[in-house]
């Protein structure tokens, strides 16, 4: 990422940039970044909403000012994570796209805009109809949306047509065999082609519809939508009202015996599905499918909170991962929020699960705004450490908050 680039964003807000570019080094400035991050009152809902624009305005300021360094990421991972078309850094662009869009920032969506163009609207291409690397389409069609330019989602059509002139083939069973590299990019295994694993799931269906969304087509979506209803039938356990990782997990068992669903992998699909209700054109026929897995994954979820508001990295077995866990908690808590302020949680529990979920997350916050406590890239329940950062952390943080700003109570 160009210093270039960050340093228009200077204007916004210069101190908490600042204060995002190093670390505290006075006593005084420590004192006063410790007080603007002091816990909401439970039920109040200006402090709420106060803690939500300040939490995550510091959150994005730290994440920007440090998109050049990203030294506290394991250098597995690290290559990867600084390149933005790549899921990792993609994924802290959806909630950004979404923080900028709820308190219509003009500076976010302009540093939004010169990271798209410098990235000459493209997607990765190793690795064609891998969901994952459709995820940063969704940031280049939303600019589209917001500023009516059309050749940001360009590149993302002509892949896409392709894809459909050649629809993958396989189905979606998982199996380890079948891992492979092609082209220097990894494959879990041969289903990779289509959408056989939870995190597909949100990384590529909202692509797809903001497609047909901006070009009027309904093509692009009426294969997404297909394709996200086989996975979601064949991932979803009614049951538990969970999601499986992928089929590898639908007989697993944790070491105390317990069903393995991953806390990560739910977030990715319960904050996929407001994000894709809320982009459905007027009167689509799926909506209210989609509406009701909502409602069971969220009755699933909401069993699950601990007492500390946040929801661990096995769903179903806590005492695995017994640390906090910011990604699951802030997909999963956007996901609640969205449903009490759309109307469709109403009760006051669920409330109350949201307001707790967002005080762990506002624990999970430093003074400066990064964002600890954020489980590595995996695909279970590995363990966290405080110091854990990842840049998907952030992007779930931010979609929190873009509800929790909205706040009611």
């Amino acid at each position: 990422m160009k210093k270039t680039m960050k340093l228009a964003l200077l204007p916004l807000t210069v101190g908490l940039l600042l204060t995002g570019c190093s670390e505290p080094n006075t006593q005084n400035q420590v004192k006063t970044e410790k007080a603007a991050v002091a816990p909401v009152e439970a039920g109040n809902a200006d402090s709420i909403v106060k803690s939500a624009r300040d939490i995550a305005n510091r959150a994005a300021d730290w994440q920007i000012s440090h998109l050049d360094d990203l030294s506290y990421i394991p250098e597995s991972h690290r290559a990867k994570s600084e390149n933005p078309k790549f899921w990792i850094q993609a994924s802290f662009y959806i909630g950004l796209t979404r923080w900028a869009e709820t308190t219509k920032n003009q500076d976010y969506t302009d540093f939004i805009a010169a990271m798209a163009k410098e990235q000459n609207y493209e997607l990765l291409l190793d690795r064609p109809y891998h969901a994952d690397d459709h995820t940063i389409g969704q940031t280049y069609l939303w600019l589209t949306e917001q500023t009516g330019n059309t050749d940001a989602y360009k590149p993302t059509q002509k892949l896409f047509d392709q894809i459909l002139a050649n629809p993958p083939q396989v189905g979606l069973e998982m199996r380890d065999e079948t891992s492979s590299t092609q082209n220097g990019a990894h494959f879990e295994g041969n289903c990779q082609d289509r959408w056989c694993w939870a995190d597909a799931l949100y990384m590529a269906p909202r692509t797809w519809l903001k497609l047909s969304n901006v070009t009027g087509d309904p093509k692009y979506f009426d294969y997404a939508d297909k394709e996200f209803w086989a996975s979601a039938d064949y991932l979803f356990s009614d049951k538990y009202g969970l999601f499986f990782r992928d089929s590898r997990y639908f007989d697993m068992k944790s070491e105390n015996g317990e069903p393995v669903f991953w806390g990560r992998g739910n977030g990715w699909v319960f904050a996929a599905i407001p994000l894709i209700i809320d982009d459905l054109p007027m009167g689509h026929p799926s909506k209210d499918r989609y509406i009701e897995l909502y409602k069971k994954n969220a009755a699933g979820l909401m069993k699950l909170q601990r007492e500390n508001g946040y929801w661990p990295a096995s769903l179903m077995d806590p005492d695995i991962v017994k640390t906090p866990e910011v990604s699951a908690t802030g997909f999963i808590t956007f996901g609640l929020a969205w449903g009490v302020n759309n109307g469709i949680l109403t009760d006051q529990k669920s409330k109350d699960i949201v307001e707790k979920g967002w005080h762990a997350l506002e624990q999970a916050v430093e003074p400066n705004g990064r964002v600890n406590w954020v489980q590595h890239v995996g695909k279970s329940p590995d363990p966290v450490k405080k110091t854990d950062s990842q840049l998907y952390g952030v992007g779930a943080v931010l979609l929190a908050a873009s509800e929790m700003v909205k706040w009611e109570g």
